[in-house]
């Protein structure tokens, strides 16, 4: 009787053990979103119209019938809202800048093409230098007072001729109003006597390269090139960003993005800016739990080290310990030449039409030597890289690190790829290299650039189906704010390689709908490392979304671009982009 009493004593003590552990793992409620087509850019099921989501991931994908195992094991709800949409994964912007972008983007505009804004109506944009002035004369008159810098952005030297600013023709405008023209490329600064003298700009600084002098020896309110376009802006865009300012700025530009389909962005210069006032910022925005986006983070080696030191390494690697599932920190990045918008980078064989000379950030005879730190230490590295020159250079330095210390896996990417050639291409698939492509250095800038550059040259930038056909993982860009975030119309310029005329330009280099999908989807996840997360609609994946009013497979594809984006899903979270308001 006393071993039966402690047997029941036993399984007693047992249910009340397992009582609340059995209460614990209730099975947690799913939604099912119903849609008219599914792409889920995943080869296995390339197709399908519901999908199951739980705790902000995807659980299962196909139709309602298919997922009637799990759905039958927990309590789930049917979303119809999406019923009439086509789902895609969200768009992957990988290489934009989030306070950098929406900071130009806010500013007062000299953009030669319209400007978006979620707001309201674009900017009509400035055709002539004489427009461009006398847009410069309503800013100066709205300003708030007399010492108030009017730092302007978007000037397009190229478009506008290929004549520099310099501060004579900008003292024409005031020679008492501190003015500041941030070009297009954001390589290039303009500013007037005032500007000069209110930064204290002397003549000592024309030591400093690209900080241009006039015949008298003083600076000529030219500063031409990162290093000294630096040198200039550094003050103004700390007096302007306020905390409050960075991340209203921040957050146009999200919306901008938002209304596009993006749902994954990447800032591609972090710590360039005020790395106190980034770090705050972007965890404010992204690791709210109300943010509609999700960013993988960059850092920019060279603003880095000036700040860090000999502890860059180790700042950079602890950065990854924050990681979350909005805000994720992976990867650096360095600079070969200069600007594709300016035509600062470097061309080779042959150069510029017009003798021109480009301009190396990093010379190439100290690429390996400043990279092997980082790449001995584990980080992907993206490399700004733009004329064939600069690409050139890149490879070479790539081909020695893995020559010195061999990696695999290692995504050494390729950042914007301006100019290049077929055969740079198999090299960089030799060498185990990824490729991220600005394709708006066709679109909007080869019939610009065939004068300086050639028609050749000029019409095969943004190489796609050469990478392509090499194996390259390629996905492509918009830089923002160098064109705005629309991936849809990355895709139309993929596919169909208009130039700004309406004519073809490069057709050889044209890729598939498909192939031009993926590369806004889930290879622009692998150029980031975070295919694991995003990029496809998966089980395990985060349910995050494009949701069209259209298949992008099913519409000419002259008319991508066209296609309407009703809003995006982030973490199972449904975003209309119609509730978008300041």
């Amino acid at each position: 009787m006393k071993q039966s009493s402690q047997a029941i004593l036993g399984i007693l003590v047992g249910l009340l053990w397992w009582a609340p552990v059995a209460a614990q793992e209730q099975p947690r409620p799913i939604t099912v979103f119903l849609a008219k087509k599914i792409i889920t850019m995943d080869p296995g099921l390339p197709a399908a119209t519901a999908v199951a989501v739980r705790d902000g991931k995807i659980l299962s994908v196909g139709s309602l019938d298919d997922l009637q195992p799990w759905l039958t094991s927990a309590p789930h709800k049917i979303d119809r809202t999406l019923a009439d949409k086509v789902l895609m994964p969200g768009f992957i912007e990988p290489h934009g800048h989030p306070l950098l972008g929406g900071t130009s983007l806010t500013r007062p505009l000299l953009t030669y093409l319209p400007t978006p804004n979620p707001y309201g109506p674009a900017f009509p944009g400035v055709r002539t230098q004489a427009e461009a002035a006398a847009k410069l004369r309503e800013y100066v008159t709205k300003a708030k007072s007399l010492d108030e810098t009017i730092l302007a952005w978007g000037y397009d030297v190229i478009a506008m001729g290929g004549k520099h600013l310099d501060k004579a023709m900008l003292d024409k405008i005031s020679a008492t109003q501190p003015i500041l023209i941030w070009d297009a490329s954001e390589h290039f600064v303009y500013a007037n006597s005032a500007a000069l003298k209110k930064y204290k700009v002397v003549k000592e600084d024309t030591k400093i390269n690209g900080v241009m002098a006039g015949p008298d020896g003083e600076p000529n309110g030219q500063f031409l090139g990162t290093t000294a376009a630096a040198k200039v802006l550094a003050e103004p865009l700390n007096e302007l960003l306020t905390p409050q300012l960075a991340l209203k700025n921040v957050k146009h530009l999200m919306d901008l993005s938002r209304q596009n389909g993006v749902t994954t962005t990447s800032d591609l210069a972090f710590g360039s800016i005020n790395l106190a006032l980034e770090e705050q910022v972007m965890d404010k925005y992204f690791n709210n739990v109300a943010s509609p986006m999700r960013c993988v983070v960059v850092t920019d080696v060279a603003a880095l080290t000036a700040t860090k030191g000999d502890q860059a390494i180790a700042f950079t690697k602890g950065l990854a310990k924050r990681n979350t599932d909005k805000l994720i920190f992976n990867g650096v990045k360095f600079f070969a030449d200069d600007s594709f918008l300016s035509l600062g980078m470097v061309m080779e064989n042959p150069g510029y039409i017009d003798g021109r000379e480009g301009l190396f950030i990093t010379p190439p005879e100290k690429m390996v030597e400043t990279w092997s730190p980082w790449w001995k230490a584990g980080f992907q590295i993206h490399v700004h890289s733009n004329g064939n020159g600069g690409n050139e250079a890149t490879l070479r330095a790539l081909e020695g690190l893995m020559q010195a210390h061999p990696r695999s896996n290692h995504r050494f990417t390729f950042q914007h790829y301006g100019m290049s050639t077929a055969e740079q291409a198999r090299r960089i698939s030799i060498a185990g290299g990824v490729v991220s492509v600005n394709l708006y250095y066709l679109y909007y800038r080869s019939e610009f650039n065939a004068p300086y550059v050639g028609a050749d040259r000029a019409y095969t930038a943004a190489r796609l189906k050469s990478l392509v056909d090499a194996g390259v993982p390629t996905s492509v860009h918009t830089d923002t704010p160098v064109a705005p975030p629309f991936p849809l119309e990355e895709v139309w310029i993929a596919v169909n390689r208009f130039g700004l005329s309406g004519k073809v330009r490069g057709p050889g280099e044209r890729v598939s709908v498909d192939q031009a999908l993926r590369m806004v989807t889930i290879d622009a996840a692998f150029t980031l490392g975070v295919e694991d997360k995003v990029g496809s609609i998966a089980a395990g994946k985060f349910a995050d979304f494009a949701v069209l009013a259209q298949d992008p497979y099913a519409v000419p594809k002259e008319r991508i671009r066209n296609i309407k984006v009703w809003g995006t899903v982030v973490g199972g979270v449904v975003f209309p982009a119609s509730v978008i308001k300041p």
